[in-house]
């Protein structure tokens, strides 16, 4: 999109959205949100995407799928945008920039889409300008002063969106021209997306299937040595009466051969020649079952991996290919969509500022368990200094770091479920969940801690009626 269609869009948007509340926000994908916002008579959805290659801003029909799990900056925008009053909507500097003038329960704020190619990100800034969190970077640049990029609207870009009229069917017609338009564009991507995360799970999946075999040949053809055993057995058996102990070979003739060889069988000299009889049997029926269990999985195995090649052969050539004959793994999810966690506990457990779960451990056994069985190794982990007290677990996604809200909610916790609780005020440490080790040899719940820094608390009446009040 260009400064000029940014420009139509929002005056699109501002008659359509100004005056409005904020009801519901979604991340559907890493690089975009939408906004549901409800106007006299209707609810409206804007999206707006700072995805490089098709950043963008509009109103959309469509409906897009969520993750399990709202992402960390979806979370924040909720716990703080959700309920706004949409007080004007604005192009800056007739560039590429587009803010959305917000009034939320903690004062002004402006929902800023910077829709720049490259560089595109969607931030919150306060009534200074000061960012308190932003799409590409999350709270790394919390406090400083946003400016909008030097340098204008390039005057040889011109709007590329046709002259559109409202009509009765259709009151907003720049934003349903791009809907369809870049909706087409979105669904191609995906559905690129989708064949290539196909074809790496395919991928993986024929080189595990290949190994398999290997090993599954490798087993079959060991026990491929001892499909005459059953037969030296029996010759062995005959001629046990000779046989003496601490022998290594004997040799027999072969009547189960017309030409009566004479074969020399090898023995274990340290075994008695019952022991040794016993083996030749025993490698007999190994060979029968590897021949009764390992061909049919081979076969399986050997099909499987070619219909996989099948598969990965018409992916490549960019067929459409119905969904997988053969199941595959699914691809480890990214960390922007972190696993929901569906385990029911007894631990205590809140809701942060933030709207990140937090589990508190009620006696020695359950903080044995919230760290060292419920806990992932990025989870936010929190103890009070120096005294007996309540294990603390904040359910982070991999690389995140807790907002300063959550760290608080966290610390207080802490502090009143412990033997600081008298006093209300203390210091309260906190590391990963990978930094802590059990004691050995103490009781459950007894930890040593590395790499934690502390923070100093006060038991906040209003910050616990809210924990509290939000309590699962």
């Amino acid at each position: 999109m260009s400064a000029a269609d940014i420009g139509a869009v929002t005056a699109e948007l501002a008659s359509a959205l100004d005056g409005g509340w904020i009801q519901k926000i979604h991340q559907p994908r890493p690089r975009a949100i939408t906004l549901e916002i409800r106007t006299p008579g209707r609810t409206q959805t804007v999206l707006m995407a700072a995805e490089p290659g098709t950043a963008r801003l509009h109103l959309t029909a469509g409906r897009l799928a969520n993750p399990p799990s709202p992402p960390p900056f979806c979370q924040w925008l909720r716990a703080r945008l959700q309920g706004a009053h949409v007080d004007r909507i604005e192009q800056l500097q007739d560039d590429r920039l587009v803010r959305f003038r917000l009034t939320t329960k903690e004062g002004p704020r402006s929902l800023i889409a910077a829709l720049t190619g490259k560089t595109a990100d969607v931030l919150v800034v306060d009534s200074d300008d000061r960012v308190q969190i932003s799409l590409r970077d999350g709270q790394r640049a919390a406090g400083t002063v946003w400016r909008p990029p030097s340098g204008g609207t390039r005057p040889e870009v011109e709007r590329t969106i046709p002259p559109l009229t409202p009509t009765a069917e259709c009151p907003y017609p720049i934003s349903a021209w791009l809907d369809e338009r870049l909706g087409t564009a979105d669904r191609v991507a995906a559905e690129d997306r989708e064949r290539d995360a196909r074809l790496v799970q395919i991928r993986k999946a024929i080189k595990k299937q290949a190994r398999r075999i290997e090993a599954l040949r490798g087993d079959l053809e060991q026990a491929e040595r001892y499909r005459e055993y059953a037969r030296y057995g029996e010759l062995l058996k005959a001629a046990l009466p000779t046989i003496q102990k601490g022998q290594r070979e004997v040799s027999l003739t072969d009547y189960f051969d017309p030409a009566l060889p004479v074969l020399t069988l090898p023995l274990d000299p340290a075994k008695s020649p019952q022991r040794n009889l016993d083996d030749y049997f025993k490698k007999h029926r190994r060979y029968l079952t590897a021949d009764r269990e390992i061909r049919p999985r081979l076969a399986d195995a050997e099909a499987d991996l070619t219909r996989l090649r099948n598969e990965r052969d018409a992916l490549e050539r960019g067929e459409t290919v119905p969904a997988p004959a053969v199941p595959v793994r699914p691809a480890r999810r990214a960390a922007v969509e972190p696993k929901p966690d569906k385990r029911s506990g007894p631990y205590r457990r809140f809701t942060s500022a933030d709207g990140l779960p937090i589990f508190v451990g009620r006696n020695a056994r359950e903080n044995d368990e919230l760290t060292f069985a419920f806990a992932h190794s990025d989870d936010l982990w929190l103890h009070t200094q120096g005294m007996p007290g309540s294990h603390v677990v904040v359910r982070l996604e991999k690389g995140a770091d807790p907002p300063i809200e959550t760290l608080r909610d966290a610390a207080t916790l802490a502090l009143l479920y412990s033997d600081l609780k008298k006093s209300g005020k203390g210091e309260v440490l906190y590391t990963r969940r990978k930094h802590v080790r059990r004691v050995k040899g103490k009781s459950p719940g007894t930890v040593t801690v590395t790499g934690e820094k502390t923070i100093f608390v006060t038991l906040d009446r209003a910050r616990l009626t809210r924990l509290k009040g939000e309590s699962g």
